[in-house]
């Protein structure tokens, strides 16, 4: 059976699996351990993650609004933020 590649991974896994690369980034990065050079590249990795996050997140939306009325999804409400967990 062939393996898996982030092309094959629908675009729910590869969120999960972005959002969740991008956390660990965050928590070595403040550590405050990284070499200048290693913390740029991971600052540059992590743009990257938060970009792609942010697009899928924004496609996810696009399809919810599109589902709920497909003559007009422009007037579709924004959705409400999640209130802060206590």
């Amino acid at each position: 059976m062939p393996k898996k590649t982030a092309a094959d991974a629908s675009p729910v896994a590869h969120f999960e699996q972005s959002l969740e690369e991008l956390e660990q980034l965050v928590a070595r990065m403040e550590q405050g351990e990284m070499s200048l050079e290693d913390s740029l590249a991971a600052y540059e990795r992590g743009v990257g993650l938060y970009r792609a996050c942010q697009g899928a997140l924004e496609q996810a939306e696009l399809r919810v609004r599109l589902l709920t009325d497909p003559e007009r999804p422009e007037q579709a409400q924004p959705f409400d933020p999640l209130p802060d967990a206590p």
